[in-house]
């Protein structure tokens, strides 16, 4: 689709790049491969001076969703562990917006939005277009993008930088299917910063 030049007013949300769902205990396959198409967006978005934030999941040793608590997923990204960095490819500014979820053991947060200050912080700065990148499709993609909408952010999907878990067949597709119609648009990180123009 036909995007409109960056502008004051846009940022990047970069979600849950962190190594363990890059290379770690709980891998999304392919995962490694939104970082190449993500780091050309981080580099525009911050030449042009507009905001970048980073999500990730930052957890109790303890929290909920880990088997050993009788969760889905194995142990991944504790707070403070190897696993829980950001993966060293992901070329993050100074200035980088970090915003920590799941931060609570007895609650889940796939979504962005869930449990930070993020909306406030966007809204302060009167923000009003979200592009968001990162893993995983299914779930915290999916999760901060229907959050964005229910919010009223204009919301674009970096198609070729985000990466499905698909513990089922199909799920990620799924997602995709949900934030469109949710009204999400999909473009790619080339028909974006083929466009990256603040003087237009």
């Amino acid at each position: 689709m036909s995007v409109a030049p960056l502008r004051k007013g846009d940022t990047l949300l970069v979600v849950d790049v962190q190594e363990d769902f890059v290379s770690g205990s709980l891998a999304v396959p392919g995962g490694a491969e939104v970082i190449p198409p993500l780091n050309e967006c981080i580099a525009a978005f911050h030449k042009a001076g507009l905001v970048v934030v980073a999500t990730r999941d930052w957890h109790p040793p303890d929290h909920q969703s880990f088997r050993e608590q009788g969760g889905p997923w194995p142990a991944h990204c504790v707070a403070d562990t190897p696993g829980a960095a950001f993966a060293a490819r992901l070329k993050l500014p100074e200035g980088t917006w970090i915003a920590s979820k799941a931060t609570r053991a007895a609650r889940e947060a796939y979504s962005g939005f869930e449990g930070t200050d993020l909306d406030r912080r966007l809204n302060r700065l009167g923000q009003v277009r979200l592009f968001v990148g990162g893993l995983a499709t299914d779930y915290c993609v999916l999760r901060t993008v229907l959050d964005a909408r229910t919010r009223g952010y204009e919301t674009f999907v970096l198609a070729d930088a985000i990466r499905a878990v698909n513990v089922k067949p199909g799920d990620g597709d799924e997602a995709e299917d949900d934030m469109i119609r949710a009204g999400a648009h999909f473009i790619t990180t080339a028909e974006l910063l083929g466009k990256a123009d603040l003087d237009a």
